[in-house]
């Protein structure tokens, strides 16, 4: 316990490092890879482990500690109707989804680390994409914020300064907007941009 608070604190710290409209969803994605290696710890915790307590309170306090981590697979019920219209029309099965992403609580988090091209703008493309899906999962909106999408590709070691605006700009036929430049806030698939998520999907299986 003494070393996960230890990693907490730095993750902390290294949060508050980002500007501070980025500082959570910097915290929050550090802190998720860290405890992504003890996703499967409460699940092997037995009862005999724990303090001493009412056989009753025993067993709410582990079912509770299973119930903070635990992992599912994404259900039928779960995806908004217009990612079920997207599926039909690109290919796209629950199965593929399933093995790219998780559902936790009410949140859809990534199972994926390799994003398959050693390219950076292309790298950064493929964040924007399947971000995109992520929110789209819940709300049916295929968008993200580009500070999000930044941050990820920080994360990720992919992240190309100098290019970054224009690499959304060279890529416009993915993305719904007229304009693109430093003060856009949010990005949103075109049709292009959705077959391409599609083509995406299958290419990380």
């Amino acid at each position: 316990m003494k070393d996960i608070k230890e990693k907490v604190l730095e993750i902390a710290d290294i949060a508050k490092a980002c500007p501070e409209n980025l500082q959570t969803v910097c915290f929050e994605t550090l802190l998720k890879h860290f405890l992504a290696g003890f996703e499967t710890a409460p699940a092997k915790l037995k009862k005999e482990q724990l303090p001493r307590q009412p056989q009753g309170d025993a067993e709410s306090k582990a079912e509770n500690l299973e119930g903070q981590t635990k992992q599912e697979d994404l259900r039928d019920t779960d995806i908004h109707v217009k990612v079920k219209r997207f599926m039909q029309k690109e290919g796209v099965t629950l199965e593929q989804l399933n093995n790219l992403f998780f559902r936790e609580g009410d949140k859809v988090l990534p199972l994926f680390d390799d994003l398959k091209t050693t390219q950076m703008k292309e790298s950064q493309i493929r964040v924007a994409l399947l971000q995109c899906l992520i929110r789209a999962i819940s709300t049916g909106e295929f968008e993200t914020e580009v500070e999000a999408v930044r941050t990820e590709c920080t994360l990720r070691k992919c992240y190309d300064s100098p290019n970054f605006t224009a690499n959304f700009r060279h890529s416009r036929t993915l993305f719904d907007f007229d304009k693109f430049d430093k003060k856009s806030k949010s990005v949103r698939l075109s049709e292009s941009g959705r077959k391409e998520l599609g083509d995406l999907v299958k290419k990380l299986q």
